[in-house]
């Protein structure tokens, strides 16, 4: 057989060893896991910078570079989110009941793992981390398959983490990397659906068109993050600010940061001149619709075809709405089903934006920056699903199992 089909069926051989493990022998593993990685913290910074030096030398964009570089407070940060898996309720078992048939049949549904999940990723090294934890704590088996930007730090994270596997006795391929990023194989990877339940790619819109139109296994898709903040006629202004500069300054390179702002022409003249300075006290590259082009000095005007771009910088488009609706048509048209939110004090605005507008996380008067699994209570996160079946959002430990029916009778048989 072939290196991919081997892999695959030897991750499809090792997710079967965590069908009865008990809950807190995953707990005591992941606890140890975390502990590892805080005690190699040097090596795999080591390894990260050799992938930040190839990175550099081929040019990569400053958002990859963010996405790809590790330092200890990153690396503590991996560590305290599989702590957090770890002490999370484990999904798997959970029965929920259903019904009572008239003919005494008793339905229920039971949560089950989905079996082995295949990740496809690009200079993303800590998904190495909360992919392997979580599809353990969920009882799946993990093949990730990184770019080579991040390979080096990939390689030596899920080392780590197959070093405490085997320590308890445990199959290291129930996290398995894929060690070489020939785009062959890549393709190859995609074709075993006999052994791989589902593929989740994350990174830029190629690499998802890509996997999406190659794969013949089920895709969760997590598309870009062209997020949106709504200032509503009944904004409390200040909070308005704190949201714009949180969601765009903060941390750039990422899919939670706010990539466009919408204003209310009746808020419009107080609030867009503060918005230029402070954007332009943060170097920040603006974007403008031409009904907002006399608020600032040295924006960017553009057309209606060139909003819904997710800019990964310090950089932003801005347009003035007439109203609420014409809100709602922008992030129909332009957002990606990632997350958007709306400040207003208005209650019957922020209850009817959240129930119209269709992304995977709708917040009121929070930054977008929260759309994050660790900070929606869910530890890590696998990634944020755009698509809807079979999640959408942030996807934790329940997102990574499925249900199946169980009934029980006492001999009944159908008419």
């Amino acid at each position: 057989m072939s290196l991919i089909k081997d892999l695959s069926q030897a991750a499809a051989t090792a997710a079967q060893t965590l069908a009865l493990l008990d809950e807190k022998v995953k707990n005591t593993i992941l606890v140890d896991m975390a502990r590892a990685l805080r005690a190699h913290s040097d090596d795999i910074i080591k390894a990260n910078l050799l992938d930040l030096d190839h990175a550099e030398k081929a040019d990569l964009g400053a958002a990859m570079i963010d996405r790809l570089t590790l330092t200890p407070e990153r690396i503590e940060s991996m560590a305290a989110g599989i702590e957090t898996v770890a002490s999370l309720p484990d999904p798997v078992g959970m029965v929920r009941e259903i019904c009572e048939r008239p003919n005494g049949l008793n339905i229920q549904k039971m949560r089950v793992p989905l079996g082995v999940v295949c990740m496809i990723y690009e200079a993303r090294p800590n998904v190495t981390a909360d992919a392997g934890a979580l599809c353990f704590k969920s009882g799946n088996a993990v093949i990730l398959r990184g770019g080579k930007e991040a390979l080096h730090s990939s390689k030596i994270i899920a080392s780590i983490l197959q070093n405490v596997l085997q320590a308890y006795q445990l199959p290291p391929a129930l996290i398995t990397v894929i060690p070489d990023p020939d785009r062959a194989l890549l393709l190859e990877l995609m074709q075993q659906r006999d052994f791989i339940d589902v593929i989740i790619p994350r990174g830029g819109e190629g690499l998802i068109n890509f996997v999406t139109d190659n794969s013949k296994i089920p895709v969760i898709q997590h598309f870009k993050g062209v997020c949106h903040l709504y200032v509503d006629k009944d904004a409390d202004l200040d909070i308005a600010m704190s949201l714009l500069l949180n969601g765009k300054t903060q941390r750039t390179g990422v899919c939670n940061a706010l990539e466009g702002l919408l204003v209310h022409q009746d808020v419009a003249a107080e609030f867009l001149p503060k918005v230029a300075a402070q954007l332009a006290a943060h170097k920040v590259r603006i974007n403008v619709s031409k009904n907002a082009q006399q608020y600032f000095e040295h924006a960017n005007v553009i057309s209606d075809d060139d909003f819904g771009q997710e800019y990964l910088d310090l950089e932003i488009a801005i347009r003035q709405v007439t109203d609420f609706d014409h809100a709602i048509n922008h992030i129909r048209r332009f957002g990606s089903h990632h997350t958007e939110v709306i400040c207003t004090q208005n209650e019957l605005t922020a209850t009817r934006f959240q129930r119209t507008v269709d992304a995977s996380v709708v917040m009121v008067n929070a930054s977008s920056r929260f759309s994050d699994g660790s900070e929606l209570g869910l530890g890590a996160e696998i990634g944020i699903a755009t698509s809807k079946l079979h999640a959408y959002g942030p996807m934790g430990l329940e997102s990574l199992t499925t249900e199946k029916y169980l009934v029980s009778g006492v001999g009944q048989v159908r008419a």
